[in-house]
């Protein structure tokens, strides 16, 4: 793992959340899409070599929605870039992790992703992201 890529926020709504995060860091929203395939719109902001995934649900399944349900606004998980994403798979399910998808997915920002099962992390949701 190279370094951390992101960290993800789960919000009730990029927008709100956005201009707070806005003024917050000094900086602006560059960049935001939907990932229908998660159900979430995403916000993006940079501060120095940080970023923040700002996520909100798009419909009320989505996984974001169950979160911000269960546990309300917050820190949703943590993502670290990789270079070789099914190398990074294959070593983790060696070492015994539980991985959430079992091929690499399209995600936000032009990343193939994969989630780690937080019950193996002392409950922190990681992502493994790889630059397409």
């Amino acid at each position: 793992m190279n370094k951390i890529e992101h960290i993800g926020i789960a919000v009730n709504s990029v927008k709100l959340a956005g201009d707070i995060y806005e003024r917050l860091l000094n900086t602006t929203v560059y960049k935001t899409e939907d990932v229908a395939s998660e159900g979430v719109k995403t916000a993006f902001l940079q501060a120095g070599p940080n970023k923040i995934e700002l996520l909100e649900a798009t419909n009320p399944d989505s996984p974001i929605a169950k979160f911000i349900e269960k546990r309300g606004e917050g820190i949703h998980h943590i993502a670290f870039e990789v270079t070789d994403i099914e190398a990074q798979m294959q070593r983790l399910k060696n070492e015994g992790f539980v991985l959430l998808n079992e091929t690499p997915k399209q995600g936000a920002d032009n990343k193939l992703v994969c989630f780690v099962h937080p019950k193996g992390t002392n409950g922190v949701l990681i992502e493994l992201c790889q630059s397409i």
